[in-house]
């Protein structure tokens, strides 16, 4: 049995998992003071659970709830209301209607929301002082910044839709200040993403769709967007976008990658 050895010069790690928004979020800070690391963490759990009230459509109170029932405008929300849905509306914009915040007719900004929540909280994280390596994971969503030590960069498996308990790729960070990974598919959740054009579940010859760059607010739209497009539509359109990789499984065990995704496996 392989035993792991602790590098002491490795920066010291505070972890942390939160329920909320349905999903599990889970935290990594490498680096900085761990006192004022913990209290950055303390404020970005309260962040996520002011976005929880604020934004689900499941609590009748929420004021996106309360938005799409039209008893209130934007400007009576929470400056972050209207954050997300300008960066939505861009979503939609770029995807050419592919991605939407419309669900059975009513505003539905909650494929949006956990991305950007968890790229926040990240980047809070990241301005602590002494912080060289910040991992936030929710639900499978990862957004990354720096490394966890200076020799070893963050990584991140890939679960293969077809295999339970296998991967089909390890994303690699290395070399780039900031990355993150987000899936889209049926595997988890079933089929709960919807075609735009139908308002119906999404028919498509895709299992999964895992698209890596930056910003995790935007792969997360962009994994969703691709996999209603299905795997031809949605690998030419990933491949035009600057930034931006992808890797596409679809039913019949297809596995289809833009152009440089080679770059981050590892």
């Amino acid at each position: 049995m392989a035993e792991t050895v602790a590098d002491p010069e490795a920066p010291a790690a505070v972890r942390h998992a939160e329920e909320v928004m349905g999903t599990v979020f889970s935290f990594d800070v490498r680096g900085g003071d761990p006192d004022a690391v913990r209290a950055a963490l303390g404020e970005a759990v309260a962040g996520l659970h002011r976005v929880d009230e604020v934004f689900s459509t499941y609590r009748e109170d929420s004021q996106v709830s309360r938005l799409a029932r039209e008893e209130i405008g934007v400007g009576d929300c929470d400056p972050e209301v209207a954050e997300v849905l300008g960066l939505a509306a861009e979503a939609e914009r770029v995807s050419d209607g592919w991605f939407s915040t419309r669900y059975r007719g009513l505003l539905d900004p909650t494929g949006i929301v956990k991305g950007w929540s968890a790229e926040r909280a990240a980047r809070a994280l990241a301005r602590v002082p002494g912080v060289s390596g910040v991992s936030v994971n929710g639900g499978g969503d990862v957004q990354m910044t720096g490394a966890p030590e200076p020799t070893r960069a963050w990584r991140v498996g890939i679960a293969d839709p077809l295999r339970p308990g296998g991967l089909a790729a390890v994303i690699s960070a290395a070399g780039v200040a900031e990355l993150a990974v987000a899936t889209s598919g049926t595997a988890e959740r079933g089929a709960h993403i919807v075609d735009p054009r139908t308002g119906k579940s999404a028919v498509t010859d895709l299992v999964a769709v895992t698209v890596v760059g930056p910003r995790l607010t935007w792969a997360d739209c962009w994994a969703t967007a691709a996999f209603a497009m299905g795997s031809r539509a949605g690998l030419a359109w990933l491949e035009a976008l600057p930034g931006v990789e992808a890797l596409l499984i679809t039913a019949g065990d297809e596995v289809r990658c833009t152009g440089g995704l080679a770059a981050r496996l590892g």
